[in-house]
């Protein structure tokens, strides 16, 4: 064999090794140094949030606190239901404190709610126009909740100054069953 053969084997075979290694060695060596790079900067970012998470937890330690309070204030205006009848006589209280005259007083069927019942009321008043308005401030002043729903206001024909109020009010009270 001759001398410029032997190169040529010899340069042949060296660029055959070279590119066996790099195809069989480098190149998934570089393809798992690049998914370790990946998988340690999702390490990298969850190690970043759990340093964070005291912080947050302890957030929502306050807010969790301060929703308890809220609930418990909430529920302190929600009489029990042995209680509807004591805040149904406060409304009848107030309405004749304010020099109205009840006509009539109707229960409804209560609503039953998730942790409380609705128990609507029909009232049926009469008086002048600033004992009625007298009674709303005394009814929002209340510590109960209460909503008025449905509302008619009729001028009385008879006396001057006079009306007819017709409304449906609701008492809000806990379920003992809860």
């Amino acid at each position: 064999m001759n001398s410029n053969v032997r190169k040529l084997i010899f340069f042949v075979m060296t660029m055959a090794m070279t590119y066996t290694s790099y195809v069989y060695m480098i190149k998934p060596a570089n393809r798992d140094l690049v998914l370790q790079k990946e998988k340690l900067g999702q390490k990298t970012n969850k190690l970043r949030e759990l340093k964070t998470a005291p912080a947050v937890l302890k957030d929502i330690n306050a807010q969790l606190a301060r929703l308890e309070s809220s609930i418990n204030i909430l529920e302190s205006k929600l009489p029990s239901e042995n209680e509807i009848h004591t805040v149904l006589e406060d409304v009848t209280v107030i309405a004749q404190t304010n020099g109205l005259t009840a006509k009539s007083i109707r229960t409804l069927k209560q609503k039953f709610n998730n942790g409380y019942i609705e128990q609507p009321i029909k009232m049926e008043l009469h008086g002048d126009f600033n004992s009625y308005y007298s009674f709303l401030l005394s009814l929002e002043k209340l510590d109960r909740i209460t909503k008025i729903r449905e509302m008619i206001i009729k001028r009385d024909a008879k006396k001057e100054g006079s009306m007819q109020a017709s409304f449906v009010i609701s008492i809000f009270f806990q379920n003992a069953s809860v």
